[in-house]
C-alpha cells in the first residue's frame, strides 16, 4: 500500500525542500508526499513553522506557473501564489529520493474567482450568489477545471487528488458565518441548493421543473425564517429529482476533467468531503456509513468512481470500527477504481499510536490504494514518529 502526507507549498518553502522530505522520508517513513498545487483561503496555526506560526492563506491561488497556452480561451484563471516555485522545486528533489508527489487540488472551492465573477457563483433559491466558491453546472466553470486539472497534470504528478469538485454546503467554514435562527438539516440543505442558470437548465434537460421546485423551497425556507417546525432531511419527489440532477452535473464534470488529466498522464483521484460533513467526533456512535451523505454534496460515489482512476475517503473517525463501516461502504460503491484514505493523527481522531496502527492495519486489511496522513504543516512534528510506528508493520 503506498503512503504519503498532506502538506502546504508554504510548508516547503519556509522549512525547505530537503528539510521537508527528510522528515516525510526518514522520520515519518512514507513514500510520497500530497501538495497543495491550488488551495482556497485559509487561517491556520502552523506549531513547527520557522517563518511563521499563523498564516492567511491565498484565496483560490495556484502553486505553479501556469502553462498560459492552456488558459487562453479561458475565461477564469485563477490567481498565481506567491509562492509558485516551492512545488516544481519539490517535484524535482522528490524524483532523486524515489518519493512520489501527489498534486492535491482544490477546484472549485475559490473564494477569488467567485468575486471576480459573480455569474459563476452558486445562487439560492432567493437568488443570493455565494461567493465562497464555483457552479459546476456553469460552463466557464467546466472550463476552468479542465484546465487546471491538464495544467496540474503536466507538472509530472504521480496522481491528482481532487477535492471540491462538486457542490457545497451552505456551511462552508468561511468568515464569520452566523445563524440566529434555528436551522436543522433540512433548512441548512435547502440553502445550500443551487438554483443558478445552469442548474435550472441542467434540470430541464432532465424534465426536472426547478423553477417550481425553487418556488417550493423558497416558500418552505421563509416558514422556516418565521418559526415554522421543521420537517426531516427527505428526498422525495421533486427534491430527489433534482438532487439526481446534481449527481449527473458532478460526474460529468469529474469525467471531463478526468480525461483532460489523464491526456497529460496523471491519473485523477477524486476525494468525498462526506466524511467531513456528516461530523466525525471522538466517541461519535456507529451509524451510517460516510457515503449515506454523499448526495448533499452532489455527489454519486459510484458514478464518479467509473470516470476517474480512485475515490479518496476522509478517514475522519476515532473508532477504528467506525471507519471500517464508511470504508467498506465506499469499497462496495467504487467498483474496480482504486480506494484510498485520509487518516489524521491527531485529536479527536487519535490519541495514542496504537489507535492510528490499527486504522493503517485496516486500510492494508480492505486492500486500500494508498494511506494520506492530514496534514504535515498543521500537526506536531512528533505525530511523524506515530505515523513511524503505524506504518512500520
Amino acid at each position: 500500500m503506498q503512503t504519503s502526507i498532506f502538506a502546504f507549498a508554504t510548508d516547503v518553502r519556509d522549512e525547505g525542500v530537503e528539510a521537508v522530505l527528510d522528515n516525510v522520508q526518514r522520520r515519518a517513513g512514507l513514500g510520497g508526499i500530497t501538495v497543495a498545487a491550488a488551495y482556497h483561503e485559509g487561517r491556520d496555526v502552523f506549531p513547527h513553522n520557522p517563518v511563521r506560526k499563523v498564516r492567511f492563506l491565498e484565496s483560490g491561488a495556484v502553486f505553479f506557473r501556469p502553462n498560459p497556452v492552456r488558459w487562453r480561451d479561458v475565461r477564469l484563471t485563477p490567481p498565481v501564489s506567491e509562492a509558485a516555485d516551492a512545488l516544481p522545486a519539490l517535484i524535482a528533489s522528490a524524483a532523486r529520493r524515489d518519493l512520489d508527489v501527489h498534486a492535491w487540488t482544490v477546484f472549485l472551492h475559490n473564494g477569488a474567482l467567485a468575486e471576480a465573477f459573480p455569474d459563476c457563483a452558486p445562487q439560492n433559491a432567493f437568488g443570493d450568489p455565494y461567493l465562497t466558491e464555483l457552479c459546476p453546472a456553469n460552463p466557464d466553470v467546466r472550463a476552468y477545471a479542465r484546465a487546471l486539472g491538464s495544467d496540474v497534470a503536466r507538472l509530472g504528478v504521480a496522481s491528482i487528488v481532487a477535492e471540491s469538485l462538486h457542490y457545497h454546503p451552505i456551511e462552508h467554514g468561511y468568515a464569520h458565518e452566523r445563524y440566529f435562527v434555528s436551522l436543522g438539516p433540512r433548512a441548512r440543505y435547502l440553502l445550500g441548493l443551487c438554483f443558478c442558470p445552469h442548474c435550472l437548465e441542467a434540470a430541464s434537460r432532465h424534465d426536472v421543473d426547478a423553477e417550481r421546485l425553487r418556488e417550493t423551497v423558497r416558500a418552505e425556507l421563509e416558514r422556516i425564517f418565521g418559526g415554522a417546525r421543521e420537517a426531516p432531511l427527505e428526498v422525495e419527489d421533486e427534491l430527489g429529482a433534482y438532487a439526481r440532477v446534481r449527481e449527473d452535473v458532478v460526474a460529468s464534470l469529474a469525467g471531463e476533467v478526468a480525461d483532460a488529466a489523464r491526456a497529460e498522464g496523471a491519473p485523477l483521484v477524486f476525494m468525498d468531503l462526506s466524511g467531513a460533513v456528516k461530523g466525525y467526533a471522538t466517541g461519535r456512535p456507529i451509524g451510517d456509513p460516510a457515503p449515506a451523505v454523499s448526495w448533499q454534496l452532489g455527489v454519486d460515489v459510484a458514478a464518479v468512481a467509473r470516470v476517474c482512476e480512485g475515490v479518496e475517503a476522509i478517514g475522519y473517525a476515532h473508532d477504528p470500527e467506525r471507519l471500517r463501516l464508511d470504508l467498506e461502504a465506499y469499497r462496495a460503491l467504487a467498483g474496480g477504481a482504486a480506494l484510498s484514505v485520509v487518516l489524521r493523527p491527531v485529536q479527536p481522531d487519535c490519541d495514542s499510536p496504537e489507535n492510528l496502527r490499527q486504522k493503517f492495519r485496516l486500510a492494508g486489511e480492505l486492500g486500500l490504494a494508498r494511506t494520506d496522513f492530514y496534514h504535515y504543516g498543521l500537526m506536531r512534528l512528533d505525530a511523524l514518529d506515530w505515523i513511524r510506528e503505524a506504518v512500520t508493520l
